[in-house]
């Protein structure tokens, strides 16, 4: 089990920790509502797989801007005049849920499955920041 994974919680695509370190030391946001994974898969590729139980597809956004990828979901206003809750267990109230994407990691889309919201990831390097062979020539 990785020991570190509190601090790769709010970052997708870093292997590295250096200047993201201190924001990943700050307070959990929404205190840990909804509840999330961060998936590296041996490809390449990321998913951030999240409970959105009672949420539907409509209630929910998705933005990227830069390197920040934000969650967000409001719920559906419901006629509780209908309703009297004799339990209420399923969170349904609204959150943002904002994560800091490294160099040249592009969301390629989001599915919904089983009241789970996957966004889907992958690291694209261009070609001129992939590592290149140097040949060592002759003295001039």
């Amino acid at each position: 089990m990785n020991t570190l994974a509190p601090l790769f919680r709010h970052s997708v695509g870093f292997d590295r920790f250096d200047d993201w370190l201190e924001t990943a030391l700050r307070s959990d946001q929404s205190n840990g509502y909804p509840p999330y994974d961060i998936i590296r898969e041996s490809d390449g590729t990321y998913r951030v797989v999240m409970a959105v139980a009672g949420f539907s597809r409509a209630d929910l956004d998705i933005t990227v801007q830069e390197n920040l990828l934000r969650i967000s979901g409001k719920p559906a206003e419901e006629d509780s005049e209908q309703r009297t809750w004799l339990h209420r267990g399923i969170a349904r109230r609204g959150f943002e849920r904002s994560f800091r994407l490294a160099d040249h990691v592009q969301v390629e889309g989001a599915t919904m499955e089983d009241g789970l919201l996957i966004v889907h990831l992958s690291r694209v390097v261009p070609e001129a920041h992939k590592p290149r062979q140097i040949p060592i020539g002759e003295p001039h």
